[in-house]
C-alpha cells in the first residue's frame, strides 16, 4: 500500500536528524494532546455542561487506537489538529485565519477537502453578516427542520442558478475560498516544482471525491457533518487502515453530547458490531501478509462485511443524533431580541 503524504512532512521531521531520533514522536504525542484541548474549546463554545466535555475528551484521549497511533510515529494527530482548529476559527468568526488553514491542511493531507462545501454552504450571509462574530447554537437547542426537508430545499434550490448564485457569492465566500486556494496552489506548486508529476499523482488526483447528500442534509450542524463525511470516506475508501479511524475519531467526541443513542443496548451493539468486523478483517489481513496464506476470498468476505458493519454503525448514528445547527442566523437573532424588549 502506497501511503500519500505531503512532502511538507519531511520538512517538519527534519529535526529528527539533527536533535533527536524521537522528534516526530514528541511532536505527534503533542498534537494528540492537543486535540483534547480543541475538543474541550469547542465543546465549550456550544454551552456543552462541564462533564460532558470531560467524558468527551476522555473518549479521545484515553482511545487506544489514536494515543498508539499517534505514539508509534504517524502524523495524523497534527492532521486532526489541524481541522479542529479550522472549526474553531470559523466558530469564533475568524474567516480569513480558518480559510488559510485549511488551504495548508488540505495540501498537507488531501481528504479535508470533502469539507469544503460544507464549510461553503455555512458561510451564510445570515450567519456571517456585517462583519460580526457569528452567534453559536446553544446546548440545550435543538433544530426544527429535518436533515430531509433541508436537503430537499437545498436541492430545489439548485433548480434557480439566478438567485442561487447571487445569494452564493458572499463576501465570506469568495474571502475563503480565495485564501484557502491560494495557500494550497501555492504549496502544491512549490512541490510540484520539486517532485514534478509523481507528487501531483500519489498526493492529490487518487483521492477526490464528495458526498453531496451528507452535506445538503447536514452542513448546518457542521461537526456531524465532518464526522459522517469522514466516515463514508473511509469506509468506502478502496484503501483503508487503522490509522484513518483517527480521522473520525477527533470528531466523535463534538458529536457525543447531542446523541440519544443509549450505550445499553443500541450503543452497545454498534460496538460490538464495528470491533468484531474490524478484528475479523484484520484476522484475515495478517494471515495474508504475515503467514503468506491464500486467503484472498475470506478477506474479500471480511472486506464486505466490514463495509457492512461501518454501514450500519453510521446508520444507527444518524438515527439517534439530535440534530444542532452550530451557529444561529442574524435574522432569528434579531427575532429574539425583540421579544426580549
Amino acid at each position: 500500500m502506497e501511503v500519500r503524504y505531503s512532502p511538507l512532512l519531511a520538512f517538519l521531521l527534519i529535526p529528527n536528524s539533527i536533535f533527536h531520533r524521537s522528534w516526530g514522536k514528541f511532536l505527534f504525542s503533542a498534537s494528540d494532546l492537543l486535540v483534547g484541548y480543541f475538543i474541550r474549546s469547542i465543546l465549550k463554545l456550544r454551552g456543552v455542561p462541564e462533564k460532558f466535555c470531560v467524558s468527551s475528551v476522555m473518549v479521545w484521549l484515553f482511545n487506544p487506537f489514536t494515543f498508539t497511533i499517534g505514539t508509534r510515529g504517524n502524523c495524523e494527530p497534527v492532521v486532526c489538529a489541524m481541522v479542529l482548529w479550522v472549526l474553531l476559527c470559523l466558530m469564533n468568526g475568524r474567516v480569513l485565519q480558518a480559510a488559510f488553514w485549511f488551504g495548508l491542511l488540505v495540501h498537507f493531507r488531501i481528504y479535508p477537502i470533502i469539507y469544503v462545501l460544507s464549510i461553503l454552504l455555512i458561510l451564510d450571509p445570515y450567519v456571517f453578516g456585517y462583519g460580526r462574530k457569528p452567534t453559536l447554537q446553544n446546548w440545550g437547542r435543538t433544530e426544527q427542520e429535518s436533515p430531509r426537508s433541508n436537503c430537499i430545499t437545498r436541492l430545489a434550490a439548485l433548480f434557480h442558478p439566478w438567485s442561487t448564485l447571487r445569494t452564493a457569492l458572499t463576501k465570506e465566500r469568495i474571502l475563503f475560498g480565495f485564501v484557502s486556494g491560494a495557500v494550497f496552489l501555492f504549496c502544491t506548486a512549490l512541490f510540484f516544482c520539486l517532485y514534478g508529476w509523481d507528487f501531483l499523482h500519489e498526493a492529490l488526483l487518487y483521492h477526490l471525491t464528495l458526498q453531496f447528500i451528507l452535506v445538503l442534509s447536514f452542513a448546518q450542524d457542521l461537526p456531524f457533518c465532518w464526522f459522517l463525511q469522514t466516515v463514508a470516506f473511509v469506509a468506502f475508501n478502496k484503501v483503508i487502515t487503522a490509522q484513518y479511524f483517527v480521522w473520525f475519531f477527533c470528531l466523535l467526541p463534538l458529536i457525543l453530547p447531542w446523541s440519544q443513542m443509549k450505550l445499553r443496548w443500541k450503543g452497545l451493539s454498534c460496538i460490538l458490531a464495528w470491533m468484531g468486523a474490524q478484528l475479523h478483517w484484520l484476522m484475515w489481513g495478517y494471515m495474508l501478509e504475515f503467514r503468506g496464506k491464500n486467503v484472498f476470498l475470506q478477506l474479500w468476505m471480511a472486506s464486505i462485511f466490514f463495509l457492512a458493519a461501518n454501514t450500519y454503525v453510521l446508520t444507527a448514528v444518524i438515527q439517534h443524533h439530535r440534530c444542532s445547527p452550530v451557529f444561529i442566523g442574524l435574522e432569528n437573532t434579531s427575532k429574539g431580541a425583540r421579544k426580549l424588549q
